[in-house]
């Protein structure tokens, strides 16, 4: 009997020790559950603060490269606000020198235009000895149209004025017997007539130019063409100063030979037409000269 109170005594014993473990092993479960809940959310929060820090990183990146970016942009503006400062300065210099040169402009000014006042008296002298030049021309043409116009075809001579000069245009077949330098008579009394004229203007000079058509010519006296031309210029020449008592210092000799023609040589009509001798009445180049002088120009139109 007292074995059976024992075994039950232990049984009992047993079977309270069992409960408490149970009850035990229920609450140890229950806080390991609460602890990887609690792991669980700590690694939830770890993670968004991972995100978070990332973001304020990328964020502070940004900022940085704004930063130097305003940087640039500041000392842009500061290399531009020391330009227009300098730029003030200079202006601030030229101003005060344009105050300085005020007066000496003012002088410079008043100078400049009483010169063109003088220039403008002097371009009035010198359209005024023009005109003057013009008229005497004109004059001097009118009257050798009317000293020669008698017994004379209108082709043997013609007269023209042309800018400062007297052109005198004679036909070959009055001056000169064919391929000859030598001056007929009637080229004589023309030329007599021109010589009263000419003796009558001091202040000109005469150039007498002979022409020839392009048929070629070499005898015993004439090479070519060149030759022919300067034997005539200078036969008209000599009748002048032998004859007609004109100044050689006046007379001006020249040959144009072949060239220079008026027409092409394509018949006989314009062969005859190139073949002629030019008296060319101009005034004395020392006189242009003159005319540059203001000193001179007034007296030139007396």
């Amino acid at each position: 009997m007292r074995s059976l109170v024992v075994i039950s005594a232990a049984l009992l014993l047993l079977s309270l020790s069992s409960c408490v473990t149970q009850k035990k092993y229920k609450a140890l479960q229950s806080q390991l559950d609460q602890s990887n809940n609690l792991l669980k959310d700590c690694n939830d929060m770890k993670d968004k603060l991972g995100a978070r820090l990332s973001s304020c990183e990328n964020d502070l990146a940004m900022s940085r490269n704004s930063l130097g970016g305003k940087q640039d942009e500041f000392n842009l503006l500061k290399e531009q606000l020391a330009d227009c400062k300098a730029q003030r300065d200079k202006q601030l210099t030229t101003v005060g020198d344009l105050t300085v040169l005020s007066k000496g402009a003012n002088d410079n000014i008043s100078q400049t235009l009483s010169q063109l006042k003088d220039k403008d008296q002097y371009l009035q002298m010198l359209l005024a000895a023009k005109n003057k030049a013009d008229s005497i021309n004109l004059a001097l043409a009118v009257n050798l149209k009317g000293v020669l116009k008698d017994g004379l075809d209108d082709k043997d001579v013609d007269i023209k004025v042309d800018k400062t000069v007297v052109y005198i245009n004679l036909s070959d077949k009055m001056m000169y017997s064919s391929g000859s330098y030598n001056l007929t008579p009637r080229a004589r009394e023309v030329l007599g007539k021109i010589a009263t004229l000419v003796a009558s203007r001091p202040e000109v000079d005469v150039m007498v130019e002979g022409y020839t058509d392009n048929n070629p010519i070499k005898t015993a006296c004439l090479e070519d063409n060149w030759d022919l031309s300067v034997k005539r210029s200078t036969s008209v020449i000599r009748v002048l100063q032998n004859d007609y008592h004109i100044d050689p210092n006046k007379l001006i000799a020249a040959g144009r030979g072949e060239y220079n023609q008026l027409v092409p040589n394509d018949n006989p009509d314009d062969m005859a037409t190139n073949r002629r001798t030019r008296i060319i009445i101009l005034p004395r180049l020392n006189q242009f000269y003159d005319l540059l002088d203001p000193s001179k120009a007034a007296a030139k139109i007396k």
